[in-house]
């Protein structure tokens, strides 16, 4: 069996999407080992770091992409997306990378997987009235275009029904389209009026797409308990009443004040603000973010509880990227979710491990029981069971696969 995978992200850190991709292509070589994996890997900046030969694939071939637009596009832009409704720079952009797409002989392949990154999914929209789409299996990893992502408040521009218009194209086109998690698969289904079934392939981790070797710069635990969360604030995750929550179980019972601590390693918006609220607490510190591997070798030796922030207020469609990961180091974990969303899902409402993103008080009850119980029990939990397991994904990708 012959598999032709299109990315754009196969990144070793900085980014979900390319942990993601790197972890698909190891999973795929692992259960189906007798198979032959070619990648096309676009990008658009400098992939020379990304540690490619690691990957167990047969071929990868690297095109770089300049993401610049020049000025003459732009004002060409300014005329044509007035005038005739037609975003003219995307259109550059995507012919960037559909010039490399064309170049594969595409019909040696028994499948075909075309993956979503970033905001602007160009490589799924660069195949739009290409004949290798007919053949492909589109998958989006984010709902696009970014103004229907949940948790943006932004206005919809025009130009984003112009985008949303081409996008339904080419999944009129796409031979077979996925997304990552089961929320998300459906909306996209009606979002892009399509008829077609949308799969579920959630994010997968797999250990031996990465090099775990860097291990000097780790937050060595000072406490008997550590709780942790490393990544990104947006899209209305709420860290703050967790802080707040956390807060209110040291200044109420001392022992936790003794034996635990929170480590907090996070990039995006209004983190001054949780600074100058939670900066004073020797139990609450907020250090500098980490390589991917320095960042999972803390959360693995270090952490006893990590902490998944869901988007919201209200509602999550998305499978955060760090989640397989997390499922796989056997450590306890707090969901922090809105009343509906995809880890909701997978792990049922009554659930030890997840908390109202919007009621501290649930928060603080859920966490006060795992520190209790993690306390005086550290052996290994697996919260999502097998849900991201190597059986389960095989059984969703040969789903797909037989459809097509």
């Amino acid at each position: 069996m012959k598999f032709l995978i299109i990315t754009q992200d196969l990144r070793v850190s900085g980014t979900s999407a390319g942990i993601g991709r790197r972890s698909f292509l190891g999973k795929l070589k692992k259960v189906y080992p007798h198979s032959e994996i070619d990648v096309l890997y676009i990008s658009h900046f400098d992939s020379s770091n990304d540690d490619l030969e690691i990957l167990p694939v047969d071929t990868i071939i690297r095109k770089v992409i300049n993401p610049t637009i020049p000025f003459h596009v732009k004002w060409i832009n300014r005329f044509t997306s007035r005038m005739f409704n037609f975003l003219y720079a995307d259109h550059y952009i995507h012919q960037l990378y559909a010039k490399h797409i064309r170049q594969i002989d595409y019909k040696k392949y028994d499948h075909i997987f075309i993956w979503s990154s970033g905001i602007k999914h160009e490589t799924i929209l660069a195949t739009d009235r290409l004949p290798i789409l007919k053949n492909a299996i589109v998958v989006f990893h984010d709902p696009y275009p970014h103004a229907w992502y949940t948790g943006k408040s932004s206005k919809i521009h025009k130009n984003e029904f112009l985008r949303l218009q081409k996008m339904i194209a080419v999944v009129q086109q796409a031979k077979t389209c996925c997304a990552t998690a089961y929320y998300m698969a459906n909306d996209l289904k009606y979002l892009y009026a399509s008829v077609k079934k949308f799969y579920t392939l959630p994010h997968h981790f797999e250990a031996k797409a990465f090099d775990f070797s860097k291990k000097n710069i780790i937050q060595r635990k000072e406490r008997k308990l550590q709780i942790s969360y490393h990544g990104a604030l947006m899209l209305g995750r709420n860290l703050s009443n967790v802080l707040e929550a956390y807060s209110n179980l040291i200044q109420e019972n001392p022992e936790f004040r003794k034996n635990t601590e929170f480590i907090l390693r996070i990039r995006g918006e209004k983190i001054n603000e949780l600074k100058q609220k939670f900066d004073n607490d020797n139990n609450i510190k907020f250090l500098d973010t980490l390589d991917f591997s320095s960042s999972s070798n803390e959360q693995m030796h270090e952490s006893d509880i990590n902490i998944i922030l869901e988007n919201g207020p209200y509602y999550c469609n998305i499978l955060p990227g760090k989640v397989p990961f997390l499922a796989s180091i056997g450590k306890p974990v707090l969901v922090i979710s809105p009343g509906r969303s995809e880890l909701r899902r997978i792990l049922k409402n009554d659930s030890r491990y997840i908390a109202d993103m919007n009621l501290v008080e649930d928060i603080q009850f859920k966490l006060k029981n795992l520190i209790l119980i993690n306390l005086q029990n550290s052996e290994p939990v697996y919260p999502f069971g097998n849900y991201f397991s190597d059986a389960n994904f095989l059984k969703q990708v040969d789903a797909i696969l037989r459809e097509n």
